[in-house]
């Protein structure tokens, strides 16, 4: 029985780890924290997970919350011209049902659920020479771990990251007691673009309190939506919101009357430079050299805007084990780690990446992608599906003369 060593108990590693364990490996997993300090602690992500990553939790057995999540089918979409008015709407429908779990929930859930699989769980911090000895007692290394010092071990890949600082200021709070703008119509997502200041993203989702709504501010840095970098206690964050609201977007201040933060670890405030950095690490020299191989926010960190980090974790994670399953008995030299992760890259990382670089920028034949979704219903649901699979980002999207072939006469079908 071949053993890995799995480090990171968020969407990648968790993942990665219970299907090695389904498919017969002897796994260790190395975490910070245990399920009961994660249940308890504040809130790790907003996240919209999408159909593929969908279906690859329910193939894997994972989709422990799929009967009490809100199934969310459409995203009602605002285009914001100052003073709060709604100079532009639409509505993008998906093909498949997005769901949403606070991952302090699901995350722990794994955590046990790894455990009683039969993996073995280490609940301990690493560092560079830990995660050197732990390399050496295993076949395969693979960190999944976005934070701290061991995200350092891989280089930033210049040719591949778009930015070299955070694009957007974030805060997010799961509240109770958000009404729906039109209830009977089931849960919706809502997405509010204020050029000039940033977005506005709110997805129902499921908490450890039941159903909830997460909403996430992409604020420009030092616009007037920027007023969450003290990283305030939730009900504070939550007066600043309805402050917010009131003034830019009052239709939906009006939906935030009875809200409530979900708990004391509802709010949270960041934020991200998309980063790719190289995949794989040499630790130590000569003959104590190990490689290690990064997998998801390790090695590609995208801004939350399009929702892609735990929707690419998933899919990274899928993709990494069937290539150790594919491998065989094969020993995981460095060339074996290089090459699965470029596979990776062109399949499927390269245009999240691409994509968020869009939607972080907002060039002018993306505003022409907006309006053209407000008079035809079959762009709006491309876009939305966008969000779900990426890879057509790169079909029209990447550039303007894509996006204006799409979008003449001739060029409307998908």
């Amino acid at each position: 029985m071949r053993r890995i060593a799995v480090v990171g108990a968020g969407q990648a590693g968790l993942q990665f780890a219970l299907g090695l364990v389904a498919d017969g490996y002897e796994v260790t997993l190395v975490a910070e924290r245990t399920p009961e300090q994660v249940r308890g602690g504040r809130v790790l992500s907003t996240q919209a997970m999408f159909g593929p990553a969908l279906r690859i939790e329910a193939a894997a057995g994972l989709d422990l919350w799929a009967d009490r999540a809100p199934a969310v089918s459409s995203v009602d979409a605002v285009l914001v011209a100052p003073p709060a008015v709604r100079a532009l709407e639409f509505t993008m429908t998906l093909d498949e049902p997005a769901q949403s779990v606070d991952q302090r929930l699901k995350l722990a859930g794994w955590l046990e659920l790894l455990a009683e699989r039969g993996a073995r769980v280490e609940y301990r911090a690493l560092d560079r020479e830990g995660l050197h000895e732990l390399a050496r007692r295993h076949e395969l290394t693979v960190v999944a771990a976005g934070r701290g010092e061991l995200a350092g071990i891989f280089d930033r890949d210049a040719g591949r990251s778009p930015f070299d600082r955070p694009q957007r200021n974030l805060s997010c709070l799961y509240a109770h007691g958000v009404d729906a703008p039109d209830p009977a119509a089931g849960p919706r997502a809502r997405m509010h673009a204020l050029p000039g200041l940033g977005e506005l993203y709110l997805q129902p989702a499921l908490t450890h309190s039941g159903p909830c709504s997460v909403l996430l501010w992409e604020a420009l840095p030092g616009s007037p939506l920027d007023v969450f970098g003290d990283d305030p206690a939730p009900d504070v964050r939550l007066d600043r919101i309805r402050a917010l609201l009131g003034e830019y977007l009052p239709w939906e201040a009006e939906l935030w009357t009875a809200a409530e933060p979900t708990d004391a670890g509802a709010g949270l405030s960041g934020a991200v430079t998309p980063t790719v950095r190289r995949t794989v690490a040499e630790l130590g020299s000569g003959v104590d050299a190990v490689h290690v191989l990064g997998l998801g926010d390790a090695v590609v960190v995208n801004d939350p805007i399009t929702g892609q980090g735990a929707n690419s974790a998933a899919r990274a994670a899928e993709a990494c084990r069937r290539a150790v399953v594919e491998h065989g008995d094969a020993p995981f030299t460095a060339d074996w780690m290089c090459r699965t992760a470029e596979r990776f890259w062109q399949q499927h990382a390269r245009h999240a990446v691409g994509f968020t670089a869009t939607m972080l920028t907002m060039p002018d034949h993306l505003q022409g992608v907006f309006a053209a979704a407000a008079e035809r219903e079959e762009v709006a649901r491309r876009l939305a599906n966008t969000y779900a699979e990426p890879s057509d980002h790169a079909a029209w999207l990447a550039t303007p003369d894509l996006t204006a072939a799409y979008l003449a006469p001739q060029g409307t079908a998908p």
